[in-house]
C-alpha cells in the first residue's frame, strides 16, 4: 500500500468514528453528507474498474458485503428521539469495533497482498480468472462506498419509522384489540 492509501483509509476512518460516536442529532446534513462524499469518491476513484475474468463477480461481492456490513453497522446505533424529541443516533464501541475491523482488514488484506501473502493471493486470483491487483482494489473500493451507503439508508429508514413527537400533556387515544 502506498502512504497516500494508508492515510485514506486511516482519514476514513477517522473521520467515520469522529462524525459518528456518541449521541448526535440525526439532521439532513448527516444523511446526504456520506453519499454525497461516496459518490465523489466513487467517480475519482473507480473511473476504471477492470471487467475481464470474474472482476466483476468479485465487485458485486464487493458490493453484497458492503450493502451487509452498513446495514450491520447502521443497526449497531441507537436511533431514537430524544426527550424534546429530536431524532438522535447513539454509536459506541460495538460501531466502533465493526469500522476497525473492516477497514483494518482491508489494509491487511492489502498489505499482505505484497508480502507474506502473495502467492495465495496470485494462485487464488489466477483460479478465480481474477485479473488482478487493479480488480482487487476496485471490489474492495466497491466494497467501502456500498457500506457506507447502506448504513446512511438504514439509518434513513430507521430515522422514518420513528414515531411522531408525542406531546406528554395531550391524552392519545387507545388502540384497542
Amino acid at each position: 500500500m502506498t502512504t497516500t492509501q494508508w492515510l485514506l483509509n486511516a482519514g476514513l476512518l477517522i473521520f467515520i468514528l469522529a462524525t459518528n460516536l456518541g449521541t448526535r442529532p440525526v439532521t439532513r446534513r448527516r444523511l446526504i453528507l456520506p453519499i454525497i462524499l461516496a459518490a465523489v469518491a466513487g467517480i475519482l476513484l473507480l473511473s476504471n474498474i477492470p471487467t475481464g475474468g470474474n472482476d466483476l463477480a468479485l465487485d458485486y461481492i464487493g458490493a453484497g458485503a458492503g450493502i451487509a456490513l452498513g446495514i450491520l453497522a447502521a443497526l449497531l446505533m441507537r436511533v431514537e428521539r430524544n426527550p424534546a424529541g429530536q431524532a438522535t443516533s447513539t454509536a459506541g464501541a460495538p460501531y466502533a469495533l465493526l469500522w476497525l475491523l473492516v477497514i483494518g482488514g482491508r489494509v491487511t488484506f492489502a498489505e499482505s497482498a505484497n508480502g507474506w501473502a502473495a502467492a495465495g493471493i496470485r494462485d487464488f486470483s489466477i483460479s478465480n480468472a481474477i485479473t488482478g491487483a487493479d480488480a482487487w482494489t476496485a471490489a474492495f473500493i466497491i466494497m467501502a462506498l456500498t457500506m457506507v451507503a447502506a448504513r446512511v439508508i438504514t439509518t434513513y429508514i430507521r430515522y422514518r419509522a420513528l414515531p411522531a413527537r408525542v406531546d406528554a400533556g395531550t391524552p392519545q387515544p387507545v388502540r384497542g384489540h
